[in-house]
């Protein structure tokens, strides 16, 4: 485990003096952080990952500090274009290590297939078939991966449902499935493909669509961090972060910003380990929708006896250590090893305590001095970069916009004329 994540001053650092840090504490070999050098990813290995390959596009990889887990510390690497993400992150793990980190646990690494069956003149009989046959069907459903049994895995249930349609009455069979260290997706839609004929035959219709379901429900993850109100900045700051998350359990419009804001870090982790962004965004939104039908929070905060914050967090969080672009591309190898994460449900952990950091981060700003402050001030940066600025102007240009609070393209550029002209 890495011996020590709060490395102050980390982001004064030069970046060579960051990847020496990081692997001081970490244990890894400093010669890991090859891989993220531009060209790491090159041309032929890109070919065979996707189709139609013309290039590859970099993407910024940063260590988010400060972080705690159980107990661990961890640095933690993370892939976004969008400014002030890490250092969010981190600032809110400073916090949360006030009072220990965070506290995690997750269910089994369970995914399930559905196989949908269409023209059943009898649904109801056709289910209760079905289930009749359910141990015929596992085991067909098993054979197709038999390794996965042999280290832990397999199949665990088949459950069948009627689902309502316009105009029609579909048979729909879930394979449940133990997928072990992978995502899981290739493993569930081969099982699915392989009992869909005889699946379709014992209901009596036709099988069409054959493959897994995002919506991760019995693979989840949790995060939990008591957020001390001192470290907050007080009662008030405290009362204000509590009003601001419920107006995001009940207002989807607020809803929609407020998880976007738990993506931010979740998305940047993923996507730093090679995982499948896509799948853990849409199983996290779908998992926002509450009890009555209402697009909610995905995140808690409640006061305790003490005035402090708890902050906790659920999410379906279908990601894998083996397959896919997790063993194929060099800086997801890379990031993984930094992280010293040894199972998928460890890493499903360590990206929920991430994006619950982000999440408090953001309501921690948006309570107090408002979003923008930070925020603009490392864009800044971008807007330099973007009007052309190169070498020591980006800092001089930097220094003015947030002096004068002008995070504008067009005064940026009259900056840069300005020094150019000395």
């Amino acid at each position: 485990m890495a011996q020590n994540s709060r490395l102050t001053g980390f982001r004064t650092l030069t970046v060579q003096e960051r990847r020496e840090a990081v692997a001081r504490e970490s244990g890894v070999e400093p010669a890991v952080f090859d891989a993220l050098e531009p060209g790491g990813l090159g041309v032929e290995a890109a070919e065979h990952m996707i189709e139609n390959v013309v290039g590859v596009m970099g993407i910024p990889v940063g260590i988010a500090t400060n972080v705690t887990v159980n107990g661990r510390d961890v640095l933690v690497p993370m892939a976004t274009e969008e400014p002030s993400v890490v250092a969010a992150a981190s600032n809110a793990a400073r916090i949360a290590r006030v009072r220990g980190g965070f506290t995690t646990s997750s269910t089994g690494p369970v995914m399930q297939a559905q196989v949908q069956v269409v023209d059943v003149v009898d649904p109801a009989g056709a289910r209760l078939r079905v289930l009749e046959a359910r141990d015929e069907l596992i085991a067909l459903a098993a054979a197709q991966d038999p390794k996965l049994a042999e280290v832990g895995g397999g199949v665990l249930d088949l459950t069948v449902r009627t689902v309502e349609a316009p105009g029609a009455t579909y048979v729909v069979a879930h394979l449940v499935v133990d997928v072990r260290d992978a995502m899981g997706a290739n493993a569930v839609n081969t099982m699915a493909e392989a009992v869909a004929p005889r699946l379709a035959e014992i209901a009596g219709g036709r099988a069409v669509l054959r493959i897994l379901t995002n919506k991760a429900d019995l693979r989840l993850s949790r995060a939990r961090a008591v957020l001390d109100a001192e470290a907050l900045g007080g009662a008030e700051i405290v009362d204000d972060m509590i009003h601001a998350y419920r107006l995001a359990a009940a207002d989807p419009y607020r809803a929609a910003t407020h998880n976007k804001g738990i993506m931010n870090g979740v998305s940047a982790v993923v996507l730093a380990t090679g995982n499948d962004t896509r799948a853990v965004e849409a199983g996290a939104h779908s998992h926002a929708v509450n009890a009555d039908g209402v697009y909610s929070s995905l995140s808690t905060f409640e006061k305790n006896a003490d005035g402090d914050i708890v902050a906790t967090l659920e999410l379906p969080m279908p990601v894998g250590l083996v397959g896919g672009a997790t063993r194929s591309h060099p800086a997801a190898r890379a990031a993984i090893a930094v992280t010293e994460v040894t199972t998928a449900w460890e890493l499903g952990e360590l990206v929920t305590a991430v994006g619950l950091a982000q999440n408090i981060a953001a309501v921690r700003a948006l309570a107090g001095e408002g979003i923008q402050r930070g925020h603009m001030s490392l864009h800044a940066k971008n807007i330099a970069i973007a009007v052309g600025a190169a070498g020591g102007e980006v800092d001089r240009v930097v220094a003015v916009l947030i002096s004068e609070k002008a995070f504008r393209h067009d005064r940026a550029e009259a900056v840069l004329a300005e020094i150019r002209s000395r």
